[in-house]
């Protein structure tokens, strides 16, 4: 398993994790053009790219998606509420696939498990993404951290955590 981020903060976020041949971008808060540029950074093109997850519908997380799943034809997951939050977002996305925030999906050689997180956001996840021997965490835009988050990413080997102020 390999990961790597393309960028964190308010001007956007995105995460590549990779088993295999599955390729797999968490959210896309970058414009295609900048999103292509960053993965090529890695040795990636976006034509590889397996699919996109998305942990929210702000900005920062999603700005890109749309566009970068119309022209790759790249499958979306994500929740219902973050899909109803969007829609427009969205719109015109072939392969929007629903998730709910407690039940673990694949994707080609990737085992990904959502988990719920407060944040202010109509339905917001993380992830925990799995080869079936190493677990990767990933924390971002939380309010706080709970038991469960804890419980979640306790058992994994490495964790992506994005930190910032808030007074």
């Amino acid at each position: 398993m390999r990961f790597a981020s393309l960028g964190s903060g308010s001007e956007g976020n995105a995460l590549l994790v990779e088993v295999g041949q599955t390729k797999v971008l968490l959210d896309c808060g970058f414009s295609m053009r900048e999103t292509v540029l960053r993965l090529e950074r890695l040795g990636v093109s976006a034509e590889q790219l397996s699919g996109i997850v998305v942990t929210h519908e702000h900005g920062d997380h999603i700005s890109g998606v749309g566009r970068l799943s119309r022209k790759f034809n790249l499958p979306v997951w994500l929740t219902h509420g973050t899909l109803r939050y969007a829609q427009k977002a969205f719109s015109k996305v072939e392969q929007i696939n629903e998730i709910s925030p407690h039940q673990s999906f694949s994707i080609g050689d990737i085992e990904v498990d959502p988990y719920p997180v407060p944040h202010d956001a109509a339905e917001p996840v993380q992830f925990t993404f799995s080869d079936g021997a190493r677990r990767l965490g990933v924390l971002t835009d939380t309010g706080s951290s709970t038991p469960h988050i804890e419980a979640t990413l306790s058992a994994c080997d490495a964790l992506v955590l994005e930190c910032n102020h808030d007074s």
